[in-house]
């Protein structure tokens, strides 16, 4: 059971330790009395432990570590004895009459150490010799410990140029020749040892070979997937060691070391090993060698393993490389120069060929990061960034056709339901918007929509929202028709549904947000050319109109106001003034408004409808078109007749239509009594009588204007405000029968404000005997016994009351006119 296999293997850790620490002991005795004999005896009994084959490579690791302190202390004995007269070369062949064969090398590589440092003998002499003997250790774990131990105490003894141990002129070939030796035989080792933890992490492998099957699968091969990567390790030091030699220059990296270093890469076959070993590749060596090998390097990666993630080593290459063109602008001639751009994106191109399994994923992240370091380095290249988008449209084609999916688009069917496939796509196609602020240069991109178009719906969705985000944040102009029209095309995820298997799902929450943000959008849209802004108008119209009933009420009204705001600009404007039948006009704004509007009536959405046509009314009233306003205020009377039934939408509606129709000045004489003699009819319908008293004496302000001579009829306005005064006395005696509260009462101190507003205004209707009246009228049914106490109808008279007393005491005009009123 893995209980008991771990507890083996603490023990024989255990033991491993006690032996080492117990000939240490004796070996520290000896190094204090001088005794080189005891000491090399003790040494060699120490190092004994670590021929050991039981312990994992985590577990070595700590033997090792313990055995590492020790061999320091007594590589500083070996110097010592060397300064009392003890010949190195003899203490080098002495150490070579250890029994074991582990104990010799560990022994022969520490006193190489001293050998090198005493310059007895040339470096590369020794360095050659040590790296050849260690080849007589082939167990994966004891070898590659070994020769990271070499690697460790030979690392600061290299041959290399400036170096105390340089030698002749050609020895940093030696040293690089060591260190490439090592890494090699290094790398078969740990090949060889990662192909042994596979068997035993395979349940299926170990029980062929006829392992135990008992411990958990997926507990074992976690474990081994762990050591593994911790061998390599031990294996990608070595790249360090040599990235760190002065005297390789860019010709030798070229022609010797990158080539030596990726054909081991290659050939190990681990994935782990060459994922690592590739991204250890890029990290230690300098940018400009990156740039100036591309071909060797990325001719390496399509022969690696098809499990390798090659997305992430590639794509840490290209950030690389766009830091290193951001650090000095001197270095982008060279980008050119070795074409970067066409080589990265042939190699990508190659990689998924390589891999035709790659997760959709993986090709996503290869064109984002290449789309990055484009936008980083090649800013002004558009053509290069429509290249990166054209390339992974074709990937992608050629991946799901291969697949026998739909290879038109990655609708619906073809659903990414990976989201960090859909993170990746979008940050793909918010690059260009990030590197430019402004979507106007993305539309540039003419392989932009075409990357769109392989969305899926809620993809496409969610890089609509980022492009609409980003022109508001940049305050983003767009201010011609044809722009217009291919941003609408490549945000049509939130104007229309691309897919209605998903359109059911979508939160109710996040659909409002996204339409309002549309909204917002269409009101961004703008052109000082009247001309122009009409047919942006249109081409919005033409997008919006095919979203479906549920997005018209988010989308329509935008869409209104923005014609309204050109209206405006046009006022005046009845017909061009060249006679040209295509030029812009109010009218024939109204009459896109007019099928526009009309279409929320058809959802239905009459409510809504209703303000738009109310709306228009409005404008053409400011642009003295009285036929086009009658024709929405006749829109707007059909809506309330024939939609609208809801009692308070009908009352919202009605105060709409008395405030709207109340600064109207346009029409005349019959059609404005028509109108108005419609509201007032509509006013007295209402359901609840005090909606009624109070849509009536509403309708008291349509005939009497304060800014139209002709619209001041006093007896229409008394008129009005008896009806309310019935009303609120009918309103008042079915309280009272219901044994309701005084509710109505305040309907009475209502209309009485209405009678003071005109009075003021001089309406010869209303005199001081009618105020007097309805004054006594309320306090009367205030007091009595039937009514129940109302504390703000008895406030809202009292202030009334204030008021007129408050005029008396100001004097003037006015406040004679109310000294008669007895209050």
């Amino acid at each position: 059971m893995i209980a008991d296999g771990v507890e083996d293997e603490e023990k024989w850790l255990a033991a491993g330790i006690a032996g080492l620490q117990q000939n240490a002991f004796y070996m520290h005795r000896a190094l204090d009395s001088n005794n080189l004999r005891d000491a090399l005896k003790y040494s060699a009994q120490m190092l004994s432990e670590l021929r050991t084959s039981r312990l994992s490579p985590h577990k070595y690791y700590e033997l090792y570590m313990r055995a590492f302190d020790e061999l320091r202390k007594l590589e500083m004995f070996f110097k010592e004895e060397t300064r009392r007269g003890c010949s190195i070369v003899d203490l080098y062949e002495l150490v070579q009459h250890a029994g074991n064969i582990l104990p010799r090398l560990y022994l022969l590589c520490t006193v190489g150490s001293v050998y090198i440092k005493s310059k007895e003998a040339p470096a590369k002499d020794v360095l050659k010799d040590l790296v050849e003997m260690c080849r007589g250790i082939q167990h994966p774990v004891r070898g590659l410990f070994l020769r990271s131990y070499l690697a460790q105490v030979s690392r600061d003894k290299l041959p290399d140029i400036g170096s105390e141990y340089e030698g002749d002129a050609d020895t940093v070939v030696d040293a690089v020749e060591f260190v490439l030796q090592n890494f090699t035989e290094m790398n078969k080792l740990c090949y060889s040892a990662c192909q042994s933890f596979i068997l035993l992490a395979d349940p299926e492998l170990r029980l062929a070979v006829g392992l135990s099957g008992l411990q958990g699968p997926a507990r074992e091969k976690e474990k081994r997937e762990k050591e593994r990567s911790e061998l390599r390790d031990l294996v990608g030091k070595n790249l360090h060691v040599l990235s760190q030699i002065e005297g390789i220059d860019l010709d030798m990296h070229k022609e010797t070391v990158l080539p030596r270093v990726l054909e081991q890469v290659v050939n190990c076959k681990d994935e782990i090993a060459q994922y690592y070993l590739m991204d250890c590749i890029i990290q230690v060596f300098p940018d400009e060698y990156h740039l100036q090998t591309l071909d060797v390097l990325l001719g390496a990666f399509p022969q690696l393993q098809p499990t390798v993630d090659i997305k992430t080593v590639l794509s840490r290459l290209m950030e690389r490389l766009s830091n290193y063109a951001a650090s000095s602008a001197d270095v982008l001639p060279e980008f050119l120069q070795v074409e970067a751009f066409s080589k990265l994106n042939n190699a990508i191109g190659k990689v998924i060929e390589a891999q035709p399994d790659m997760p959709i994923l993986g090709v996503i992240t290869l064109y984002s990061s290449l789309l990055t370091f484009t936008l980083h380095v090649h800013p002004d290249r558009l053509d290069y960034a429509d290249q990166v988008l054209v390339s992974y449209c074709l990937k992608l084609y050629n991946a799901y056709s291969h697949k026998g999916a739909c290879v038109k688009k990655l609708s619906g069917k073809e659903k990414l339901e990976d989201k960090k496939a859909t993170k990746q796509i979008v940050a793909l196609l918010s690059a260009p918007l990030d590197k430019y602020n402004d979507i106007v240069t993305a539309l540039k991109l003419s392989n932009y929509p075409r990357v769109m178009e392989y969305l899926d719906s809620e993809t496409n969705k969610v890089m609509a929202t980022v492009i609409i985000q980003s022109i508001m944040k940049n305050k983003t102009r767009i201010s011609t028709a044809d722009r217009v029209e291919a941003l609408f095309e490549l945000i049509k995820g939130l104007i229309k549904d691309l897919d209605d298997a998903f359109h059911d799902e979508v939160d109710e929450d996040d659909f409002k947000e996204e339409q309002n943000s549309v909204a917002r959008l269409i009101q961004l849209l703008h052109s000082d050319d009247p001309e122009e802004m009409f047919k942006i108008i249109c081409t919005v119209r033409k997008h919006i109109l095919g979203g479906g009933p549920k997005r018209l009420p988010f989308t329509v009204p935008p869409l209104v106001f923005s014609s309204l705001k050109l209206v405006r600009q046009l006022q005046g404007q009845e017909e061009n003034p060249f006679g040209e039948e295509e030029s812009t006009t109010p009218k024939k704004i109204f009459q896109v408004l007019n099928q526009t509007v009309e279409t929320l009536s058809n959802i239905p959405a009459p409510e809504l409808a209703l303000q738009l046509f109310l709306q228009c009314a409005e404008a053409a009233n400011d642009c003295d078109l009285e036929p086009v306003a009658y024709e929405f205020f006749t829109q707007a009377y059909i809506l309330y007749e024939e939609e609208i039934s809801d009692s308070r939408a009908q009352v919202t509606a009605i105060h709409l239509i008395i405030g709207t129709l109340q600064r109207m000045h346009v029409f005349g004489v019959e059609n404005r009594d028509t109108l108005t003699h419609k509201a007032t009819g509509y006013s007295a319908k209402l359901l609840k009588k005090p909606d009624q008293c109070r849509a009536v004496y509403a309708c008291s302000h349509l005939f009497w204007v304060d800014d139209q001579d002709n619209i001041k009829d006093g007896e229409r306005v008394l008129l009005c405000l008896k009806r309310a005064l019935r009303i609120a006395n009918a309103a008042q005696q079915m309280s009272n029968a219901a044994r309701g509260s005084a509710g109505s009462v305040t309907l009475f101190v209502e209309i009485l404000n209405k009678y003071l507003y005109f009075f003021e205004k001089g309406n010869p209707q209303i005199t001081v005997a009618a105020i007097q009246s309805l004054i006594e009228l309320i306090t009367t049914e205030m007091h009595s016994d039937s009514s129940t106490p109302d504390p703000a109808a008895d406030a809202f008279f009292a202030s009334t009351l204030r008021y007129m007393e408050f005029q008396k005491q100001k004097g003037g005009a006015i406040g004679e006119k109310y000294e008669p009123i007895k209050v």
